[in-house]
This record gives structure tokens, sequence and C-alpha cells, in this order.
């Protein structure tokens, strides 16, 4: 997957050298180096290997479901009135209030098993359905729990800016003071918050109120990431991209100006077509002046109880194509490279590349396209995480 090479960075009868987790050696098997003769030898005559993949944007760890609010949709009851009701994000914050730490370890398990299950070597979780300092903070615990249960990397984002629970209706302000803020001091203070992210639409919070939580994580060293122009525009990539943010996510409404503003400060846009199908929404994100400005596009599932209850990250490579109008190269590269940019780790992850770690999907295909290509069938052959064998 590295850009400088041909479609997909792809060798053919290619070979690689794992040491210590890390790759060493990559090339054409016929000019595999003598020293690695001595390696244990793996054969995966057949088969195509990619890295690792990663889904760079899930709300995994939630408790209850939003069942009902599908039907409603069904019924044409939009998210936005169900939001207003009490539904949406504050059905779920209740629900996941309730769960004690050790019940959502045990719930979000199997939808991180069933990412796993696709190649996903690296996942990033999110905060956001607690609403309570102490009930965000049992969130982040959670997902470091998950972190140690499963051979994955686990990357933690703090979005106690979600929206505003009943507590502090009409005090928005206070509610980011108060939880917002006073919570996100707290989990940097445990070391359990990688970002920290929010949510700027007019259902959730302001450009104004977001930039105070901006400030407060600049100060804390921490990067930024926002969910913005999901419903209208309020400008909030073009604030984003002023703070330097890793990633502004979903973008139906994004504009011109702000696809310019992420053009020059190099900020990925995070595709999340799961979302964009869920909702039924008629906008889609303006794949292809994205595309004209050159700004590097990450897919992602948002798995999620009530707007995107998606946890395939195969099927969330296929919507980006089918529905979004991605190559499938480009939504290979969404879920790899671009999706290591995200996230901040691109050094490390997302490439075939010596230097890098050995997070490996080994598929039971004969070209990279046919990972977007198919809808709910499965390829994996093995996943390699840290250059150990991981199922």
């Amino acid at each position: 997957m590295e850009r400088d090479k041909n479609p997909y960075g792809l060798i053919p009868d290619a070979a690689l050298a794992v040491t210590d987790g890390m790759i060493e050696w990559i090339g054409k098997q016929d000019a595999v180096p003598s020293p690695y003769d001595r390696y244990e030898r793996v054969d995966l005559t057949g088969m195509t290997v990619t890295p690792g993949l990663i889904d760079c944007h899930t709300h995994i760890v939630f408790g209850g479901d939003r069942v009902h609010e599908f039907e409603l949709r069904l019924q044409g009851t939009d998210y936005q009135h169900i939001a207003k009701e009490g539904g949406g994000i504050l059905s779920t914050m209740h629900a996941t209030r309730a769960a004690s730490e050790d019940e959502l370890v045990q719930s979000s398990l199997p939808r991180l098993d069933a990412l796993l299950a696709e190649g996903v070597c690296m996942v990033e979780v999110k905060s956001g359905y607690g609403l309570r300092v102490q009930d965000e903070l049992k969130m982040m615990r959670v997902a470091r729990r998950l972190a140690a249960m499963r051979p994955v990397r686990i990357v933690t984002s703090w979005l106690a800016a979600h929206a505003v629970p009943p507590e502090y209706d009409r005090r928005g302000d206070a509610f980011i003071e108060e939880v917002v803020l006073a919570g996100l001091h707290q989990a940097h203070a445990e070391g359990i918050v990688d970002a920290v992210d929010g949510f700027c639409d007019p259902i959730a919070f302001s450009p104004a109120q977001v930039t105070r939580i901006f400030e407060v994580a600049k100060s804390l060293d921490l990067p930024v990431r926002l969910h913005t122009e999901q419903f209208a525009n309020l400008g909030g990539a073009q604030m984003a991209a002023r703070y330097g943010a890793l990633s502004v996510d979903h973008l139906e409404y994004l504009d011109r100006e702000g696809i310019r503003a992420l053009s020059e400060s190099g900020t990925v846009a995070v595709l999340l077509p799961g979302a964009y199908y869920t909702l039924r929404q008629s906008q889609a994100p303006p794949v292809q002046a994205l595309r004209d400005a050159n700004v590097p596009m990450a897919v992602a599932t948002d798995g999620n109880p009530g707007s995107s209850p998606l946890f395939s990250i195969l099927t969330a490579m296929n919507m980006a194509c089918t529905l979004l109008r991605l190559t499938p190269e480009e939504a290979l590269a969404g879920t790899t490279v671009e999706a290591a940019r995200v996230l901040g780790l691109q050094d490390h992850y997302g490439t075939l590349s010596v230097g890098k770690r050995a997070d490996l999907a080994v598929w039971d295909i004969r070209h990279p396209a046919e990972l977007a290509y198919r809808i709910g069938f499965n390829p994996l052959k093995m996943r390699v995480n840290g250059g150990a064998h991981a199922g």
C-alpha cells in the first residue's frame, strides 16, 4: 500500500521476513537474502497478504441496543427527531450508565471479535455514551481492558462532547466545563486517553464550544478529531483544520471551503458509509471534490448501537465503493495506510514496509480488489499481530 508503487503497491510472487515482530525485509521470492534461509518459513502460495486492517472510528463500548429506533426510522421518523425525543445517544446513555464495567466488557467483546475475524489488527474506541465523568471514564477503562483480552491494539478517544444529557438541558457550556473538560483531565492523568473528539452539529455542539475543548486538548498535548458536517455545515471542518486535527468524520455537508482547509492542513476525511446507509441520507460526502483536492480519505465502520450498527470492516469497504464511489484501492487504503494516519500511527502501521510492525492479514484471494467486491463473504485465512499468529 505504498503510494509510489504500482496499484496497491502489489508485489507478485513476494516474500517478507519478520524479526521480533517487525518487518525486516520485503521483496520478490527469488531475491530473498541468504541470511533468511535459517528463518522459519510459512508457505502462503496463492494467498494475498495486506497490512492488517484498521477500524479508525468505532463506538463499540455501549450498553443496550436501539432496535426500537430502527423500527421508527423504517416508519419514516428521522434521526434528528428521535434524538430530540430522548432517543438516539441519550437512549444509549441510560443503558451505559446502568451497566457495570464487567458487563460492558462482556457486551463489547463480541463486537470486537467480529472485527478481528475480518483481519482487523487495530481498533479505535470512543467514549461518549456515559455523559457523566464517572461513566465516560468507565468506558475508557473498558476499552483498555479489551486490549488486554485480545491480540489487538486499541486506541481510545475522549468523546464526552457527544450530546448534552438531560440534567444539563440548556446548559451546554456548563456540561463542557463540568463533565467534558473535568473528565478529560482525569482521563489524561489516568493515562487512558489517546485523543480528543467531539460532535459539532446542530443536534450537538457549536464550533465555539468545541474550540474550548480543543484548547484544553492542545494544552495536554493530545491530538484532536471531530464528527462534523453530518447533518448541516457549521464550519466544523475548517475549525478542526486550524487545530491540525488528525481527522474530520462523516462530512455529508462539507463545503468547498472546508475541503480547502483539509487539503491545506493534511487532515484526513473519514468516510462512514454505515451511518449514511442506516440513516438513509440523501446527500453523500463530496468524494470527488475530496479526491480532486488530494485530501486523504479513510473508511471506518462507525460501529454503534443506533446510526451505524455495523461491525464488519469488509462491508464498510464495499459500501464505500458502492454508495460513495471510492475505488477498491481507495477503500483498502482507507482501512490501512489512511486509517493509520487518522490515529497518528502511520510511522508504524498501515503499509507493509521495512521497519513497520508486522500486523498482517492473509487472504484467500487473487487480487486485493476482491476485499471490497464481495458482500457478506470473509476470505481471511490468517491474522498476524506483531509477527504472531492471532487467528
